[in-house]
């Protein structure tokens, strides 16, 4: 995919035609984006955004780890926050934080803070910018039950400061609009013991640890919960623990993550998460959504 016949404005950042994807993704799989703009800071991307052509589809990429990069690439523009958006600073009980910056990092300013009811951030592999957009959540806690407001830069340039209540989050989903980046957000908790906070971030680690294929090459949580049910019970009900295509295969350890055994290609991925979706049909007649984004082009 050639970004040579997009004419794109001047930047502070770093700005990559061609910039490869598949190493900043946790599948390590998938195309390069046409465009990868990684700016200097808010001003830098603003600016960007307010003079690049409206036609061009923008996205975020955060760790990369709720993602699957189709084999073809990304057109348009991959924006990643780096360092300059990777600070977290607590105030009182609330914690301002980059949209960079990960969950461990938040989780455990918090602690340092005496801060607690972020300890569940410890457990999401992800940034804030994505726990914003994708209400992320984990351990019975979500985005929204901490967040105040996130300040992000619209596709147009804009730069603005959305409340939670305008977000519309539901289960693993908001209404931020597309090509909307968040740059920073603000989360508010309680007062607690810095000892007790670090005791639950270790047993989320641990929980964690033994029930989720860490060491591999995965997406996270690849499919939601439906209403009540729980995806992985649905997926190893349909006999599909272990399940391979090509290089893909589902964790023989949690069913609700599929892994690259080494070689898959982003297609192969996606294929077996829809064989997967077709078998739970089949035998619960429970129709499983995507909760892993899929983005770009097939090959």
């Amino acid at each position: 995919m050639s970004g040579a016949t997009l004419e794109m404005p001047r930047v502070r950042g770093r700005l990559t035609p061609g910039g490869a994807l598949a190493p900043l993704v946790w599948f390590k799989t998938g195309g390069a984006a046409q465009w990868l703009f990684e700016p200097a800071d808010v001003d830098d991307l603003s600016d960007f955004l307010r003079d690049l052509d409206p036609a061009v589809p923008v996205m975020a990429l955060g760790l990369g780890s709720n993602l699957i990069v189709r084999d073809g690439g990304v057109p348009g523009v991959v924006v990643r926050l780096g360092k300059p958006f990777a600070k977290v600073e607590a105030d009182g009980m609330t914690l301002r934080c980059g949209g960079g910056s990960s969950g461990i990092l938040v989780s455990s300013t918090a602690r340092d803070a005496g801060i607690a009811g972020l300890e569940f951030l410890r457990s999401i592999p992800g940034t804030v910018g994505g726990f914003v957009r994708m209400n992320g959540g984990a351990y019975g806690r979500e985005t929204a039950d901490v967040l105040t407001e996130a300040e992000v830069v619209m596709r147009s340039g804009e730069r603005r400061v959305l409340p939670v209540a305008e977000l519309g989050y539901t289960y693993r989903h908001s209404e931020l609009p597309a090509g909307a980046v968040v740059v920073s957000a603000t989360f508010r908790g309680e007062p607690g013991d810095a000892a007790q906070i670090q005791a639950e971030m270790d047993r989320i680690a641990a929980a964690r640890e033994a029930s989720q294929p860490l060491r591999s090459k995965t997406g996270g949580s690849t499919f939601k919960n439906p209403d009540g049910h729980k995806a992985w019970a649905l997926v190893d009900e349909a006999g599909c623990r272990g399940l391979t295509h090509g290089g893909a295969q589902v964790s023989e350890k949690h069913t609700n993550f599929l892994i690259n055994t080494g070689a898959a290609t982003s297609a192969e991925i996606e294929a077996l998460g829809e064989e997967v979706r077709s078998r739970v049909k089949a035998k619960s007649g429970v129709e499983l959504e995507w909760e892993i984004q899929r983005v770009g082009v097939p090959a």
